[in-house]
């Protein structure tokens, strides 16, 4: 999902707690279905008794933009589950069934002909924007040029399959997609044709940056004003220097508890600027009900002893990862890039992390348990398919060969506890190397879009990507292909600006075979990981699992794979 979850860990081996979760599974999911709409489908049926109360939330910094078609955080995604909509949902449940996609302002699942390259939807009736106005099938016609228009972080990878969004990527404020999207207001649908039969499409539909905003809405990043909202809540304000608060959307009617499921709190007040010692003090003492960032390791003893049974721990498909930039030294040289490879002690990371309970050392694009994924590590001492040791010496060599040794390197990560303490080791390894390294944090809110745009001639810099939906190609064509790469931009998700045609020309096959052979599909994937390995734009760090830290006035936690805790699911006392 993702896009970049900036969540911490709890150190781990001296930390007593309970996984409560199943490991991921290794398929993509039971696979779209469909939804009568009814509200007593799906979940369990609303528990009025539990409605009400405040949930607060704390976090060290805020996320950016609160923009929904241009936000690309966890944090924020998280939140827009129960504020906004897409003509279709992944299911708001527990577990495994929430990459199970389900109609959302649709009335069912999309009539599908054209051999897989039209989409026919019915809007629902009587769905109201928090603003008041009705939801027509002309903002869903708007709301998908505007996923050009404002260059949404995915448009180019997501939505490029539309018919007319060619014309769109290369001049994006005189998008209209005449014949790519088509609203007719008499039947009340909307159609989409593809250049070509796409299977991902529908999870494509599901996530953030395809939700429905009004027709009028700007046309350029929406930043800290919050958009209209046509799920259970809707943001009162937000300053991400300061709060966010969401209050509940007062023409909000619960159309299916699978989609949009009614909220339990009637305010969720989410405070940034916090310490993550005063965060955890704040949990402790009940005056937040939830933590975003990673707990200091003096804390980690009390939180696993004493509040126990409020962690709650879950294994993700998720990486961490350092970006090499390929177009500027020392790294437009490919010796130099693997070197940072070999050199990397991820088993380091892994302590720094919060430990071998918390997650595990990675050596491929593709996470364990994901689509696509094979067991194999081209930079472990020794060879093998699992990660065993750095080989510093091997490393050295490289660099030696690649005449980079004495440039300067800047590393830039964010600025809580667990990221600087990670740069602070990259920065001493590439001293080792033989580089001049300078660490930069700085604050989670501005760092994800400071390290995507060009202009800021970011070396190296620490990050990570937890799944949009169950598919390698939301990794590796995401998060590496050339459309993903836009110079200048605050929204280039190719962060090492890696454009490689032959590999490009590997992931497209990649996704035709996907179109009728999942499985060959999936077996082309993993070999474009290690194609992409071999280049090494990437340093694989770890594996992830995500701790959520919560209040005892809390209760029905709910975890879904696909979007994390179900936020506005949550009973507040």
């Amino acid at each position: 999902m993702s896009r970049t979850a900036r969540r911490g860990a709890l150190a781990a081996a001296t930390v007593a707690l309970t996984l409560t979760a199943a490991a991921c599974s290794s398929s993509s999911g039971s696979g779209p279905s469909s939804d009568p709409g009814a509200s007593s489908s799906g979940s369990s049926a609303f528990q009025a008794q539990h409605k009400g109360g405040t949930l607060r939330l704390v976090a060290h910094a805020a996320a950016g933009s609160f923009d929904p078609q241009v936000n690309y955080t966890l944090q924020y995604w998280q939140l827009f589950q129960s504020m906004y909509d897409g003509l279709l949902a992944f299911k708001k449940v527990n577990g495994q069934e929430s990459f199970t996609v389900v109609p959302d302002l649709a009335t069912a699942m999309p009539k599908v002909t054209n051999a897989g390259k039209t989409y026919t939807f019915t809007l629902r009736k009587g769905v109201t924007f928090s603003n008041g106005k009705p939801l027509t099938t002309d903002d869903v016609v708007a709301s998908f040029q505007r996923i050009f228009k404002v260059s949404s972080p995915t448009a180019g990878t997501f939505y490029n399959g539309i018919v007319g969004a060619d014309a769109c990527l290369k001049t994006p404020a005189s998008c209209t997609l005449p014949q790519g999207v088509i609203g007719d207001a008499k039947a009340n649908t909307v159609t989409i044709n593809l250049t070509a039969a796409d299977p991902e499409f529908e999870y494509k539909l599901a996530v953030p940056h395809a939700v429905v905003v009004p027709k009028d809405s700007p046309t350029k990043d929406a930043g800290t004003k919050p958009l209209p909202s046509t799920g259970p809540y809707t943001a009162a304000s937000y300053d991400p220097n300061r709060a966010l608060k969401l209050v509940r959307n007062p023409h909000f009617k619960e159309w299916s508890r699978q989609a949009e499921p009614q909220g339990y709190p009637d305010v969720i007040d989410y405070a940034f600027g916090q310490t993550v010692e005063s965060e955890v003090t704040a949990v402790e003492n009940g005056q937040a009900d939830w933590m975003f960032d990673a707990p200091p390791a003096d804390r980690l003893n009390e939180i696993g002893t004493k509040y126990a049974s409020q962690a709650h721990v879950n294994p993700l498909t998720a990486f961490w990862y350092a970006t090499l930039n390929v177009n500027m030294a020392p790294f437009n040289n490919k010796s130099a890039r693997q070197a940072i490879n070999w050199a990397v002690d991820r088993s380091a990371v892994v302590r720094l992390y919060g430990g071998t309970n918390l997650a595990s050392p990675a050596c491929t694009v593709l996470p364990p348990g994901f689509p696509g994924h094979v067991e194999s590590c081209a930079y472990t001492k020794g060879g093998g398919t699992t990660w065993k040791a750095a080989d510093l010496a091997k490393a050295k060599e490289l660099v030696k060969q690649s005449g980079t040794a004495g440039q300067e390197v800047g590393i830039v990560v964010q600025d809580d506890d667990v990221n600087k303490s990670i740069g602070q080791y990259l920065q001493s390894l590439l001293t080792q190397l033989g580089y001049k390294a300078t660490l930069k944090p700085l604050s989670g809110n501005i760092q994800f879009t400071y390290i995507q745009n060009t202009k800021n001639k970011v070396q190296l810099a620490l990050t990570s990507w937890y799944q949009d939906y169950p598919a390698a190609s939301d990794f590796l064509n995401v998060l590496l292909s050339c459309a993903s790469y836009h110079p200048g931009s605050d929204s280039s998700i190719n962060i090492s600006g890696f454009c490689d045609k032959g590999v490009d020309a590997k992931m497209q096959a990649a996704l035709k075979t996907s179109q009728t052979d999942k499985a060959s599909a999936d077996k082309q994937w993993g070999a474009v990981d290690q194609t992409v390995m071999g280049q090494s734009p990437v340093v694989p760090l770890i594996n992830p699992k995500l701790i959520d830290f919560t209040s005892t006035r809390v209760g029905n936690y709910q975890f879904s794979k696909q979007f994390y805790m179900l936020v506005g699911q949550l009973w507040v006392k």
